[in-house]
């Protein structure tokens, strides 16, 4: 039977939009230009330990815990650097600085293929659309700079709704701000766990968006896994 769905919630990294080059290459690239040099491969995985002990400590961007987002992100950076050997703090304050603003646009990031096509299409359908993403308040701006914003009526990010996916809060508050109960709702994503389960444990539909050979091992429906975005609205319309 066709889904009786009215509105459709995306996630944008890695689903809709991924960083142009390795984030190690942006970060090694940024020194350059202040004269330092450091390994591409040494900052990707410094950042990767970085990031997961700076979430652990302080999750979601330190909401509830008297941090900006950007204190955050400029704080990760930061660490990520000395991790990698570099302590030169009127270099580390102005690259940070630099970054952060610098993953503010179009500059470093790119829609995903597909990802145009589908939306404009979806919206010809007269589906309703908003995205529900764990990012902070740049995801507005970044989404205008990659002429995606106008697809949608509202960007939800766990910055502003208080709440990272998986919890289901930040699903739910999508709910409240569609105005659409949530079995007319599907919830299209790349990550099993924060996209996929979440959306369904709050009673939406969902799609996983998966790479070829992928989670073969996960319990997802064929007719809820999508190869790619192209696949969306032949499953949606069936």
């Amino acid at each position: 039977a066709m889904l009786r769905l009215r509105l459709l919630t995306w996630d944008v990294k890695d689903t809709l939009l991924r960083l142009r080059q390795p984030l190690g290459e942006s970060y090694a690239a940024e020194a350059r230009a202040h004269g330092v040099q450091v390994q591409p491969e040494a900052l990707s995985w410094a950042f990767q330990e970085v990031y997961s002990a700076q979430s652990r400590r302080f999750p979601n961007y330190g909401q509830g815990q008297g941090l900006s987002s950007q204190q955050w992100w400029v704080d990760v950076v930061k660490q990520t650097f000395r991790l990698s050997g570099v302590h030169e703090d009127r270099v580390l304050t102005l690259v940070a600085e630099n970054l952060y603003h610098d993953y503010c646009s179009a500059h470093n990031w790119e829609v995903l293929p597909g990802a145009s096509e589908t939306l404009s299409q979806c919206c010809q359908r007269g589906f309703r659309m908003g995205v529900v993403s764990n990012f902070d308040n740049r995801l507005e701006n970044i989404l205008s700079q990659c002429n995606l914003r106008h697809h949608f009526e509202f960007i939800l990010t766990s910055e502003a709704a208080g709440f990272a996916k998986p919890d289901k809060r930040i699903f739910e508050k999508a709910l409240r701000l569609g105005g659409v109960p949530p079995e007319q709702v599907a919830h299209i994503g790349d990550d099993y766990t924060r996209d996929y389960r979440a959306a369904r444990t709050v009673g939406m539909h969902g799609f996983l968006l998966q790479a070829a050979g992928q989670g073969k091992k996960l319990e997802v429906p064929p007719e809820h896994v999508l190869p790619t975005l192209n696949h969306l609205l032949a499953l949606i319309e069936k």
